[in-house]
């Protein structure tokens, strides 16, 4: 049943966690006539590692008009420029490069230089085409500055978050609470479904029905409505995306707060450093086709250098892929149980925060009807999809060769249409960016992230141009470039000030 301004009378949210109180704040900013009800288990334990985000987590609490001032200092969380990938190429002068959120100082003349030089690159010309030297964030990366420039600045910087998932999740939950949010405690026994297929109502272990009009499904890769009860079918990723497991503990901060997250290549996959006020999180996202959890361990301790140490370990197996549908009938999968892709580039929350966004929107188009569940679907499909192709491309386009892990997934053929014209223009096309606006290829990544990947691997031609070039020219390109980047810098705060520490 629907209210008189077209919204449900009730739903329910089975599951907590990040991606449950996320669409619980969401839904009561925006329809406040609705009775909202979470429930979430005690027993299911919350795993506080530290997490990383996109822009994305900025424009959720922009949404429901929560400042970082409020939530930052209470989830330990920091400001985050973007990624460096460490170790990921072999290639001499390529062996880390960073990957920088958007900033509207791209537009001025460091993308199309960047990418200008990219092409004279690939003709075989020796240019500078490392992305480190051309990016705003990058520069405030590398002198520890940190995303909010001073108010006379004119340019708008996008910028994410590092912070302690545990602590976010019940910050969101109280935040929700002080909406109008109901809080039940208790594990879910039984769904009851309609004769039609629809959810009716959730039965808790205690015997207590609840009973909704709309239920999101956020119980995590147990999938408890979508999966279990509703059937809806589910995509695997691992034919293409083959790490199942990860690694986790907590390691010393520095002196100095980083204010970027670090991924870096070890044997059989990667370890991210996430810096959080009190502590750095790591882990180790690996295969178990090629190293089991023990030797992960290992190797993550001899990465951090705490091989003697007695800092637990936790472990967890990750299930890649997506649902085939999000939204079904009178059910919305949000987080884990709409599908995972592991977390090179920090994109859980942001596909949260699209998800719950576009079914508001299109459930509201619609007038309360599932008029728009498809065109929703194939939306949100496309998102997961147009992420798995990014990052299938890390590993298609690495450039070691010391295990077979790594020789493996370079030599892997199980990639997407897309992904594979994607590749081929960047070999073949002379005008990069431009292609791919043709080829209808910009999706979830603009032509910028893919030639910083691209290029920061040093994916470029082993050979030297025969032909003249006007070096004198590009180096004065170069040094006005740069010139830029560092004035602009001089609006930027050090991250420790930023964060009063």
């Amino acid at each position: 049943m629907l209210n008189n301004d077209g919204k449900p009378k009730k739903i329910i949210i089975v599951g907590g966690g990040t991606a449950g109180w996320m669409a619980a704040n969401l839904l009561a900013s925006k329809w406040k006539t609705t009775e909202i009800c979470l429930v979430e288990s005690k027993e299911i334990g919350i795993i506080g590692v530290g997490e990383g985000s996109t822009p994305h987590l900025k424009l959720f609490f922009d949404a429901i008009n929560v400042a970082d001032s409020q939530w930052m200092p209470r989830c330990n969380a920091t400001y985050k420029n973007g990624i460096t990938f460490d170790k990921w190429s072999t290639i001499a002068g390529f062996e880390s490069y960073f990957h920088p959120f958007a900033a509207q100082t791209d537009d001025i003349f460091t993308v199309p230089l960047f990418l200008k030089n990219i092409q004279a690159r690939m003709q075989g010309y020796r240019v500078d085409a490392h992305p480190d030297n051309y990016f705003l964030e990058s520069y405030l990366s590398k002198n520890n500055l940190g995303p909010l420039p001073d108010e006379s600045f004119p340019f708008g910087i996008a910028y994410g978050y590092h912070f302690d998932s545990a602590l976010l999740g019940e910050f969101l939950a109280e935040n929700a609470q002080s909406r109008g949010v109901k809080r039940v405690y208790g594990t879910v026994a039984d769904v009851l479904v309609t004769k039609d297929g629809k959810l009716s109502s959730v039965k808790l272990n205690d015997g207590t029905l609840l009973a909704a009009d709309f239920f999101i499904d956020s119980s995590g890769f147990n999938s408890l409505l979508m999966q279990k009860t509703l059937q809806v079918g589910y995509q695997s990723f691992k034919d293409n995306l083959v790490n199942d497991a990860a690694v986790m503990m907590p390691s010393e901060i520095s002196p100095v707060l980083p204010v970027a997250t670090k991924a870096t290549a070890l044997s059989n996959g990667w370890a991210w450093q996430i810096p959080l006020r009190n502590r750095f999180g790591n882990g180790y996202v690996y295969s178990n086709n090629y190293i089991d959890s023990n030797q992960a361990e290992t190797e993550l301790r001899q990465h951090l250098g705490l091989l003697e140490s007695d800092i637990e370990a936790k472990h967890l197996k990750m299930k890649v892929g997506r649902v085939e549908k999000h939204w079904y009938k009178n059910c919305l999968a949000v987080g884990l149980s709409q599908g995972f892709i592991e977390p090179l580039e920090a994109t859980a929350i942001a596909l949260s925060f699209n998800t719950i966004g576009k079914f508001i929107q299109y459930f509201e188009e619609g007038k309360g009807t599932n008029k728009f569940e498809d065109a929703f679907n194939k939306e949100i499909n496309s998102r997961f999809d147009d992420i798995r192709d990014y990052i299938v491309c890390h590993y298609k386009a690495n450039q070691r060769t010391d295990s077979d892990y790594w020789r493996d997934n370079a030599a892997n053929k199980n990639i997407s249409e897309n992904l594979s014209k994607i590749l081929y223009l960047w070999k073949n096309s002379q005008d990069f960016s431009g292609d791919m606006h043709k080829h209808k290829l910009v999706g979830g990544y603009q032509p910028k992230s893919w030639a910083c990947l691209l290029a920061g691997y040093g994916v470029f031609p082993r050979k030297d141009s025969d032909q003249t070039f006007d070096y004198a020219n590009h180096q004065h390109e170069i040094n006005g470039l740069s010139d830029f980047i560092r004035r602009c810098g001089l609006n930027f705060k050090k991250h420790s000030e930023l964060l009063r520490l």
